[in-house]
C-alpha cells in the first residue's frame, strides 16, 4: 500500500472487504503510521532535506476545503520518490520561511534555480532561504495574465450584449410583438457568439477549428478591439515560444510594451505593471527556460490521489501516505 496510490477502500472492494475496516487496520497496525517521526506536526509542516536539489519549484495546493498547503518540490525526482522537499499549511511567507530554514543552511546555499509564481509571499520565502538560488517566474503565469486580461474584455462586451437583448425583449412586450434575435450565418445570435468564442481566445489561429475559424471571421470584425487584444496576448506567448536568447526577449518584450500603450486597452494595464514589477525573474526563463510546470504536475498527482481516498479525513494520516509514495 506505501508504494502506490490506491486507497484502503479500492483495495477492500478488490479483496472483498471492509475498505473502512480495512484503512484502520493498516493505519494502527500494518503501518509505521504511529510511530512517525513526523507525525506530531505533520498537518503544520513536513520536511525531508535529503531530497534538496539544484532546481526546485514552490507552489501551493488545496488539500481539503481550500485547505491551501505550500509545497516545495525537487524537479531531478520527475514527480516520483523523492519529490517532496517541504510542505507548509498556509500561505504565509514568515511560516514559509520557518520550515525551510530547517533545512541545514550549507544545503539551501546549494540551490541554484527555484521557479515560482509572481506572489510576493513565495519570492520572500524564497529570496531569505535560497540565498544563492535563481528566480524564475513561471511563463504561464504570465501569459495568464494576458489571456485573462483577453477574458475580460470578452466579458464585459458579453454583458453589453445581454443588456441590449434585454432591452428588446422589455421594447417587445411593450409593443406586443415577438422578439426575434438577429442570427449570425453560423447560427450564433450575439450573446451566443461572445460567449461560444471563449476557447478560440486561448488558442493561435493555426489551431483553430473550422467552426472557430467561422467564428473569429463573425466575432473581430464586429469588435476590434477584442481582436487587438488577442493578437497582443498571442504576441507575449510568441516571445516564449520563439525566443532562446534573454537579449532579444528583452528588446521583444519591449515593443510589446510599446504596443499595449498604444493599443490603449485598459485590461491590459495590470498585465503590463505585473510583468514591469517581475521584469529581471521573467527574463530569467530564457536561460534555461525553466517553467513551473513540475509543481503543477505534482499538484495532479495529489488530487488524483485525494480522489482515490475519497477526500481528506485525516490530514496527518493522508499527509504520511503522500510522503511514502513521494518524499
Amino acid at each position: 500500500m506505501d508504494n502506490y496510490p490506491i486507497s484502503a477502500y479500492q483495495l477492500g472492494q478488490y479483496f472483498k472487504v471492509d475498505g473502512k475496516q480495512l484503512q484502520e487496520q493498516y493505519k494502527d497496525y500494518l503501518s509505521d503510521f504511529h510511530s512517525w517521526n513526523q507525525k506530531d506536526h505533520a498537518e503544520k509542516w513536513l520536511v525531508f532535506q535529503k531530497n534538496t536539489g539544484e532546481h526546485l519549484s514552490i507552489d501551493e495546493t488545496a488539500l481539503s476545503n481550500g485547505e491551501l498547503y505550500t509545497i516545495v518540490t525537487n524537479k531531478a525526482a520527475k514527480g516520483r520518490k523523492g519529490a517532496i522537499v517541504a510542505m507548509c499549511r498556509g500561505t504565509v511567507a514568515e511560516d514559509i520561511i520557518s520550515v525551510l530554514e530547517r533545512i541545514p543552511l550549507k544545503q539551501r546555499n546549494k540551490v541554484k534555480e527555484v521557479t515560482l509564481d509572481m506572489a510576493a509571499n513565495m519570492a520572500k520565502a524564497i529570496r531569505r532561504c535560497f540565498p544563492y538560488a535563481r528566480r524564475v517566474v513561471d511563463r504561464f503565469h504570465v501569459q495568464k495574465l494576458a489571456s485573462d486580461a483577453v477574458q475580460e474584455l470578452r466579458i464585459k462586451y458579453r454583458w453589453q450584449a445581454l443588456d441590449e437583448e434585454s432591452r428588446q425583449i422589455a421594447d417587445a412586450r411593450k409593443n406586443k410583438q415577438k422578439y426575434q434575435p438577429e442570427v449570425l450565418s453560423n447560427g450564433d445570435t450575439l450573446k451566443q457568439l461572445l460567449a461560444r468564442s471563449r476557447y478560440l481566445l486561448f488558442k493561435p489561429s493555426s489551431r483553430w477549428t473550422a467552426c472557430q475559424k467561422e467564428r473569429a471571421d463573425l466575432l473581430f470584425p464586429k469588435y476590434p478591439l477584442l481582436q487587438k487584444a488577442y493578437l497582443l496576448s498571442t504576441r507575449l506567448s510568441n516571445i516564449y515560444s520563439s525566443c532562446t536568447d534573454k537579449k532579444v526577449a528583452f528588446k521583444k518584450l519591449a515593443i510589446w510594451y510599446n504596443e499595449v500603450e498604444a493599443a490603449g486597452i485598459s485590461a491590459f494595464d495590470s498585465v503590463v505593471r505585473s510583468i514591469q514589477s517581475h521584469y529581471e525573474y521573467i527574463l530569467n526563463f530564457f536561460d534555461n527556460r525553466s517553467t513551473n510546470a513540475s509543481a503543477k504536475s505534482f499538484n495532479a498527482k495529489i488530487k488524483a490521489f485525494r480522489a482515490t481516498s475519497r477526500g481528506v479525513r485525516d490530514t496527518a494520516f493522508f499527509l504520511y501516505r503522500l510522503t511514502k509514495i513521494y518524499a
